[in-house]
């Protein structure tokens, strides 16, 4: 599950983070009220929504006074942001946040993520704050240091000075950045987060480490141990059809092509989804119709496939030892079978 930028720096602020004053709504009049509030000579416009690249979409805005602001946020509200995370139907901004501008003396990138591949978490350092990582990492991949910690109930100091060395600080910024990690470290752990991301993390002119821009993710599996993360979910930024295989018990993720996908197993899902890319075409989702399912399930799952008007085909891969596939057969013959003419 994914939230919105000004909930992720509620709570980094709540775990002692450093982030800009800022207000949030969804509507242009009552932005306009809170933002008077702010004790600022430049407001920060930015656009809510789940996907990044927003600046470069015309999607974050810097103003002078009430007026600009009033201005910036009417043409805001309500417009389709297309960024390379979106896809070319784009975003709708239905919510805008506002907070304080900051005097920028350098920009760094800090983000920690689990790594599944060593069972660890792993944080990612540039001093190349302000850009897509990926970008980074494929023009001067070492201008990326990535520390992988071992799971436990603290960071070390040790790793702590190995993941802020690249950012080249001075004794009291660096005290202040290694603060940080550990605050992030810790709050990581606490809200089964599996991504935090940092860019940019700013020093400003006043020798001050704070964070410009967050993102956070996180694990759907454990969001019943977090029902106040749960509470943050926008379902208007969520694919509809994905809600609604959600409230049937089935792992449905709508992608761009057009071979619909019925599998049982994630891992299964995923190996179905390599073998149709192999072959030169594009699945239109991943779904995991899961082991042992009902008529009923079986049935709800090809109505969502079919729901989806780019599917021109369905591959049906279904490993029998953990499904009945005399409950597949007959559901797949009464949605598949085209009617004859008569």
């Amino acid at each position: 599950m994914n939230i919105h930028e000004h909930q992720a720096k509620e709570i980094l602020k709540k775990y002692g983070a450093i982030v800009p004053e800022g207000v949030f709504s969804h509507s242009v009049e009552e932005l306009l009220q809170k933002a008077k509030s702010l004790k600022t000579e430049k407001f920060v416009l930015k656009a809510q929504i789940h996907a990044g690249g927003r600046g470069k979409a015309g999607g974050i805005k810097i103003v002078n006074t009430i007026e600009e602001l009033n201005s910036a946020a009417k043409e805001m509200l309500g417009k389709k942001l297309i960024t390379h995370q979106t896809g070319p139907q784009g975003r709708e901004v239905k919510r805008l946040y506002v907070e304080s501008s900051s005097e920028i003396e350098k920009e760094f990138y800090l983000s920690c993520l689990v790594d599944r591949a060593s069972s660890k978490i792993a944080f990612i350092s540039s001093d190349q704050g302000g850009m897509d990582i990926e970008d980074v990492a494929k023009n001067n991949p070492k201008k990326i240091v990535t520390t992988k910690i071992n799971l436990d109930d603290k960071i070390s100091d040790k790793d702590c000075e190995k993941i802020v060395e690249i950012f080249n600080l001075s004794p009291d910024a660096k005290k202040q950045a290694i603060n940080l990690i550990k605050s992030m470290y810790k709050m990581f752990i606490d809200i089964d987060a599996n991504l935090v991301e940092i860019n940019p993390l700013i020093l400003t002119k006043e020798n001050k480490i704070i964070c410009l821009d967050a993102k956070m993710s996180f694990d759907d599996n454990a969001l019943f141990r977090n029902p106040e993360i749960l509470n943050l979910r926008d379902l208007n930024e969520e694919e509809e059809i994905e809600i609604e295989a959600n409230k049937h018990g089935l792992s449905y993720i709508k992608l761009e092509g057009s071979i619909g996908c019925m599998v049982n197993g994630a891992g299964l899902a995923m190996a179905t989804m390599d073998i149709i890319k192999l072959y030169g075409e594009e699945p239109a989702n991943f779904l995991d119709v899961g082991g042992g399912a009902s008529k009923e399930k079986v049935s709800k799952a090809f109505k969502i496939i079919l729901s989806d008007k780019n599917v021109k085909g369905i591959l049906i891969n279904i490993f029998g030892g953990i499904m009945r596939c005399d409950v597949l057969a007959p559901v797949s013959y009464t949605h598949l079978t085209l009617p004859t003419k008569a």
